[in-house]
């Protein structure tokens, strides 16, 4: 039994053997052994969050070199649940998965998926997505329903925070963390699984260092990095990488958690980390991006329409065997889901190919040699790489740049929209569409009001339309829905320069390829079957009193920095005006205290809302018709006290001596009564 197993003299749980480090980077090769055998390391865990990796199926995955796969406790929890895994006789009959299995604990999925969740010292209480039961997971349950699904390796249910928090706010998180942790071995118990403890503190180096000692003085059976990729820059997440690898046992497995793109993977092995995971061969596979020998292809791009090379020669997976770049184009374009699954399968492959290369290296000694090539190789993308066959002819590239605005590749692969004066970017962490569609159409709740049996149109508010994608998000959600109640959509924008960029870059902003987006620009308005759109351009305060009474708002402009009046008091008393008694509710994904402020001070109702991407937390406001929904959790007194102590406190257009109005008015508010 090699040093890196916690076990007792009679119990197996897991081993870990390190066979070569390079002396140069720190980068390390070992043999992890679990219950369902040996995975050699660093290791990348395909996520098969539901009990299923997307678009692979097991045969797939084992023929790409899969060894182990994560699977949600979050998500497994809710949906079959605990009975049925037990009455299966664990995930991996479940899914007829002779390797192992790691299972997160649910902590990161209550941070960015829970609209309502509350966290206490026992544990987290939230809604499920499922069918909107009260669930409650702590340390413990999290632990039994882990026990339950049979995993090889447990993780500790931990409180995830931005990593960019503040200290306070990551301190008591990562205490809180410490003392789940505890209870997490304490539940755990006899039980044969392994159980790896994860270290917090955000980009805080003495955090860090602090819950490195306290989580690493645990008889835990390897270690985890949590708390990056939330929000921080890659130079963050590569130092702080290094800063706590160097803090970890060296005879225990090491875990960054989430990460990432194959350039990630390689600095992060450089760094001496052991396990990875991530959804972007999948996730990226959707938009038809696969990785190659040569770099990154778009495969939707035009210039692989006669394209009839392989779409890796370098590669010997089934899809390189035996289909073209233009088939796979051709997939695409006809959006036929078999193009995703195949390069799901590629790009799987891909990755495990990358980390056998540098387990090879690691052994060999040649790792800094290979570091420095690769490097450079894992960042191409279609204009830099060599293999692609210049097959179509050369279109004229679309405009990255127009007026105030420009394009913007983030490193999940997705395009975003910047506002150049600012640097301030549209989604900067989330893809566009996924935020969309959590933050503001699920956490409304509006395919359920379009279910409605009523007549009266439903009025959609959209502020700060931008690109389009909250809007189109709510077309997409009725134009899916089977018999919808009629719906009025009112988008207010000021420069429209940003919806007419994302047009003309229709295969960077998929969601603008519809007839919507290009009627309403060029005529104001486009209708279709119950749906009316309409466009005020204009300054909002001005042009809001022509539109329709709203139900629900969508709060989505630039920051304070940028669209500072739609941030203040006297646009949310405006808003609160529009409503005209009816009940409404507005979501944005501003946390500010000061836009909290301006709110509370308008007159609103004021409740937090779901968390998204590095945000812990997004905003409610509430007519008082819909105070009392249970969905949404008013702030309480103890906001109160933060306000306080906050040093920026004041709503954008409090002015001299109006600071003892606003604090009034927000003492004073029935909320707080």
């Amino acid at each position: 039994m090699g040093p890196g197993g916690a076990n007792t003299a009679d119990m197996f749980r897991l081993t870990f053997d390190i066979n070569a480090v390079c002396p140069i980077t720190g980068a390390r090769s070992g043999t992890l052994t679990t219950h369902h055998g040996e995975v050699a390391t660093p290791v990348f865990m395909p996520v098969g969050t539901n009990a299923t990796v997307k678009g692979a199926t097991r045969d797939q995955l084992a023929t790409a070199g899969s060894r182990i796969l994560l699977a949600n406790t979050y998500h497994l929890l809710l949906r079959p649940g605990s009975e049925v895994f037990r009455a299966a006789g664990g995930i991996h009959r479940f899914m007829n998965w002779g390797g192992g299995v790691l299972t997160d604990s649910g902590g990161f999925q209550i941070f960015s998926l829970s609209p309502d969740r509350t966290i206490t010292e026992e544990g987290a209480r939230f809604r499920s997505y499922v069918d909107g039961s009260a669930i409650f997971l702590s340390p413990e349950v999290s632990i039994a329903t882990q026990l339950a699904i049979g995993s090889d390796i447990m993780m500790v249910l931990d409180q995830c925070v931005p990593s960019t928090a503040e200290y306070d706010t990551a301190a008591r998180a990562m205490a809180l963390t410490h003392r789940w942790a505890a209870r997490s071995l304490a539940a755990r118990g006899d039980a044969p699984g392994a159980l790896f403890g994860i270290v917090q503190g955000a980009c805080v180096e003495s955090l860090r260092q602090e819950s490195a000692q306290a989580v690493s003085a645990m008889p835990f059976d390897g270690f985890a990095i949590g708390g990056l990729a939330v929000g921080e820059t890659r130079e963050e997440r590569e130092h702080f990488t290094r800063f706590t690898t160097s803090l970890l046992p060296r005879e225990k497995p090491r875990y960054l958690m989430g990460v990432g793109t194959p350039i990630d993977l390689l600095e992060a092995v450089a760094r001496g980390v052991d396990m990875f995971d991530c959804i972007i061969p999948t996730q990226l596979a959707r938009q038809s991006i696969a990785y190659t020998s040569g770099g990154q292809l778009r495969l939707q791009r035009g210039v692989y329409r006669e394209d009839f090379a392989p779409l890796d020669a370098a590669c010997g997976c089934d899809t390189c065997r035996n289909y073209s770049r233009a088939y796979l184009h051709h997939l695409f374009k006809a959006s036929e889901f078999l193009g995703v699954a195949l390069v799901s399968v590629h790009n799987l492959h891909f990755y495990h190919g990358l980390m056998a290369a540098m387990r090879q290296h690691i052994v060999a000694g040649t790792f800094p040699d290979f570091y420095r090539e690769r490097r450079e190789l894992l960042v191409r993308k279609d204009d830099e790489n060599p293999m692609r066959g210049p097959r179509a002819k050369r279109r004229k590239r679309p405009p990255e740049v127009l007026g105030a605005y420009g394009v913007k590749a983030s490193p999940a692969g997705h395009f975003s929209i910047v506002h150049r004066a600012s640097a301030e970017t549209m989604h900067s962490v989330n893809h566009p569409d996924e935020e969309a569609r959590r933050l503001y159409i699920t956490q409304s709740g509006l395919e359920a009001r379009l279910s409605e049996s009523v007549s009266e149109p439903l009025v959609l508010w959209d502020v700060g339309m931008g690109a389009a994608h909250n809007a189109m998000a709510a077309v997409r959600a009725f134009e899916e829905h089977p018999s919808p109640r009629p719906l009025t959509i009112i988008s207010f924008e000021e420069d429209l320069d940003s919806l007419r960029l994302a047009l003309a870059n229709p295969t960077r902003f998929p969601h603008i390829r519809h007839q919507g987006p290009g009627v309403l620009l060029s005529d104001g308005q486009w209708s279709r079957g119950g749906l009316t759109w309409r466009l005020i351009p204009g300054d909002f305060l001005g042009t809001l009193a022509s539109a329709d009474a709203p139900d629900l708002v969508f709060h989505d402009p630039f920051s304070t920095r940028t669209n500072g009046p739609l941030w203040g008091r006297r646009c949310f008393a405006a808003l609160l005006g529009a409503a005209r008694s009816r009940p409404m509710a507005l979501f944005t994904y501003s946390n500010s205290t000061a836009v909290r402020a301006a709110m509370l001070s308008a007159g609103f109702y004021v409740a937090r809302g779901m968390g998204t991407g590095p945000k812990d937390e997004t905003t409610v406001a509430l007519t008082s018709a819909l105070a009392g929904e249970a969905r949404w959790p008013l702030l309480d007194a103890s906001w109160l006290k933060r306000w306080h102590r906050s040093s920026a406190r004041w709503p954008v257009d409090c002015g001299d001596g109006e600071a003892a109005d606003v604090e009034r008015a927000i003492l004073e508010h029935p909320q707080f009564q």
